[in-house]
């Protein structure tokens, strides 16, 4: 790896309406020509909905439960993010290349940016999470990765991501375009809050999706290390590995709470009130239903 420049927290650049990081914004194009591969699978989530706990627990099923298989490198080399790109770091698209079959592959894209290869021939796992929490998430996330903008005030904040005027752009669009497609393609749609909530449960279904089985003791030795606490310590998960000129864990910890209901410590009660009615009007009409709190 090459000494990182300066970053500099560039202004959002926009790909067919969508706001996205300006470094991000450059690998969209090259990214059309993406050639998928029948085996690959990818995780495609709205940012800060749990889309390296994912990461973690498919490669875990991919490696039959060995931990030292799984502390063979960092996620983002296990599990290549398709549009990433930073000056003085390996792309997604030339990690990709590296990666030997059967693939995980990861993306944040909506599904207008996504290569038309990817919705052709590749099973897709969505993780959605309830848009609150990925809110205050988000924001904590923006003010230590050095990518994007500075985020502001936490109000000023919130208006952009209920505006869709974050980097992705909006999340309403986002989860209920996947969950549209979900319906039509080889999918498993799965919420942040149920993995939470009864990890079992939701393992046992990835696994019936990827059409693996593990024993139980392999089964519940992946939910103890995918944990949140066991994560977090875990630098080849947590994204310690990546210089502090793009991401500054003195700011905020990439791995920061990952708990279910922790915007009530952020939102206040006018802020809430602002966010609900604007969410009633967002969501109506769509059978998509979140957990606010556990």
């Amino acid at each position: 790896m090459g000494p990182v420049k300066d970053t500099s927290r560039p202004p959002l650049a926009y790909v067919k309406g969508v706001p996205l990081i300006k470094y991000f914004e450059e690998a969209i194009e090259p990214l059309q020509s993406f050639q998928a591969r029948p085996d690959d699978l990818l995780i495609s989530t709205y940012p800060k909905s749990g889309t390296t706990w994912m990461s973690e627990i498919l490669d875990m099923i991919y490696q039959g439960g060995d931990l030292e298989k799984c502390r063979r490198a960092p996620t983002n080399i296990r599990v290549p993010f398709l549009e990433f790109k930073c000056p003085g770091v390996p792309s997604g698209l030339e990690t990709v290349r590296d990666t030997p079959a059967p693939r995980l592959l990861k993306t944040h894209l909506p599904v207008a940016l996504l290569p038309q290869s990817l919705l052709d021939q590749v099973k897709v796992l969505y993780v959605a999470r309830n848009a609150k929490d990925v809110a205050v998430s988000y924001y904590n996330f923006y003010k230590m990765c050095k990518l994007y903008p500075e985020p502001g005030s936490w109000d000023s904040f919130l208006q952009k991501f209920m505006g869709g005027e974050v980097s992705y752009g909006s999340w309403y669009q986002h989860v209920q375009e996947w969950w549209e497609l979900s319906h039509t393609h080889p999918f498993l749609y799965l919420f942040y809050e149920d993995i939470k909530e009864n990890p079992k449960r939701e393992l046992q279904k990835i696994l019936e999706f990827v059409g693996r089985s593990l024993p139980e003791e392999t089964m519940d030795l992946i939910i103890q290390h995918t944990s949140f606490k066991e994560m977090k310590k875990n630098p080849m998960a947590n994204y310690t590995s990546i210089p502090t000129e793009v991401m500054d864990h003195t700011v905020s910890p990439f791995m920061r709470k990952g708990t279910v209901g922790d915007w009530k410590s952020t939102f206040t009660v006018a802020q809430n009130e602002r966010f609900d009615a604007h969410y009633a009007e967002r969501m109506a009409g769509c059978s998509l239903r979140f957990h606010w709190q556990l």
